[in-house]
């Protein structure tokens, strides 16, 4: 029996632990998407205590808490941050099997040195000494990441956002990580949603542009594009909940942004011509500038109103969506490149149904000399899990090049998450080994390892290539 979560966890042979302690444990982290303030960095924000930066605004556990019978004061209530731990602490152990018990006591292990179960019983002991590290130096959000080895950070921002504090971090100078802005605009392209015509105006208000046409429109969207790229922003991501495909020319989405600057609710066929054509327009601009564009599919959002009319959105209330992705797919991918051609592109499910369909589909487009350009993104969300990470990655190497894969991301608003990278690295290891100790791959250890640290580093930095940038003179 092995013992629990040593330092050979999750590595079933001697090839696994070879791979992953001569090769991965050490290889630096690009965290090419993420949720983390890029304020708190700039503030380098420190934590009153374990609740603060364990228990706000992680939605996964409180979905795990609720599910272990937790009333919600004492998950988003008004239950003091010591009630609140303690009722993690009890739900804990009843996490087993479920990744968050293992990110639970990696996160104790690697941050704090804390090898102890975390339960009802050890809670107050774990409490008193990791509150007691945060308030010493070193526990500070710019440590922490530090402490992970992350050399990039990428945000994830709207395009009206005006980016100071990316400014004030490149003027500062003094944090040896880059921290990058990502393009996310979907409000953008939400065309029916509530507050369309409201995000419209302060998208008027950052780019300095009166938005009274869609050319207008399209020139506001470009000049908060460029301006991500002055600051070093090589990232978009869309949150596709549904994918779309609807051909139109420009002078009927024209008609159909007016009717909606009016006022007007849009019908489904027109709103999948406007998300086409502005979709198009921004894929061949991230083509020309080469950046790599982001596709999350499938997600089925804000389930439970009563809740999101409570809580609002990222609260626990999100699951799977089961929509048929791939003509849609293939039609806007392939539209995007007839066009202007397509960008680097990342494209993650969060329906695991998908998997050989966009390892399939991906191969269709690759080219242009890049070695996976067209990516299948990392297991993503509900697939952030054992089963989910080795199936994801058992598609691509069926279909594709795992070779060539750019690895794990945190999608996370914790500083304490980056753990999460060595949880994806050890399972990489395992199942590379697995395939060499079957025979399907040569025992060739240096050859292996080259690959292991390519999908644990290398191959991110070769294909996003973030660059130093300096200040624009207008910021």
């Amino acid at each position: 029996m092995k013992s629990f979560m040593d330092k050979n966890f999750l590595l079933n042979n001697e090839t696994a632990i070879r791979l992953y302690h001569d090769y991965a444990k050490n290889m630096p982290i690009i965290d090419y998407h993420c949720h983390l303030s890029p304020k708190e960095i700039y503030e380098n924000k420190t934590f009153k205590n374990i609740t603060e930066i364990w228990l706000y605004g992680d939605h996964y556990k409180w979905r795990a808490m609720r599910s272990n019978g937790v009333e919600e004061r004492y998950i988003t209530g008004d239950a003091s941050d010591y009630e609140k731990f303690l009722a993690w602490a009890r739900t804990v152990p009843m996490t087993i099997g479920n990744p968050l018990y293992n990110w639970t006591h990696l996160e104790l292990q690697r941050f704090f040195g804390i090898d102890e179960l975390l339960n009802e019983e050890s809670a107050p002991r774990i409490w008193e000494k990791v509150n007691a590290q945060l308030k010493s130096k070193g526990y500070s959000a710019r440590d922490l990441i530090n402490k992970s080895n992350v050399q990039v950070v990428c945000t994830t921002d709207d395009p009206v956002d005006s980016l100071e504090y990316h400014v004030k971090l490149q003027e500062e100078g003094d944090f040896n990580v880059q921290v990058l802005p990502s393009f996310r605009p979907d409000k953008g392209l939400e065309i029916n949603r509530e507050g369309y015509l409201q995000w419209i105006q302060k998208l008027q208000d950052a780019s300095n542009i009166e938005i009274t046409s869609f050319d207008a429109f399209l020139q506001a969207i470009e000049t908060r594009v460029r301006f991500f790229h002055s600051l070093g922003g090589r990232v978009s991501d869309h949150a596709i909940d549904s994918m779309m495909f609807a051909e139109a020319t420009k002078e009927e989405v024209s008609d159909i942004f007016e009717a909606a600057l009016q006022g007007k609710k849009v019908s489904t066929d027109d709103e999948k011509k406007y998300k086409t054509y502005t979709m198009k327009f921004l894929g061949g601009l991230y083509s020309e500038l080469d950046w790599a564009m982001q596709f999350h599919i499938n997600a089925l959002r804000n389930n439970n109103k009563k809740m999101f009319n409570i809580l609002g959105p990222d609260t626990g209330y999100d699951s799977i969506n089961d929509d048929q992705i791939a003509k849609p797919l293939v039609n806007l991918l392939d539209a995007i490149e007839q066009e202007k051609g397509l960008p680097k592109t990342i494209i993650y499910s969060l329906n695991a149904k998908d998997n050989d369909v966009i390892g399939a589909i991906i191969g269709s487009f690759q080219g242009g000399g890049v070695p996976g350009k067209i990516q299948f993104g990392t297991a993503w969300w509900f697939n952030d899990t054992k089963t989910g990470m080795l199936e994801q990655m058992q598609s691509l190497a069926n279909l594709g090049l795992i070779t060539r894969f750019i690895g794990m991301l945190t999608d996370s608003r914790s500083f304490l998450s980056y753990t999460r990278h060595e949880y994806f690295r050890r399972l990489v290891c395992a199942l590379i080994a697995e395939w060499v100790e079957n025979g399907e791959v040569p025992n060739d250890m240096e050859f292996l390892g080259k690959i292991v640290q390519g999908i644990s580093f290398n191959n991110a930095k070769e294909y996003f290539k973030f660059e130093k940038t300096a200040i624009p003179q207008d910021s």
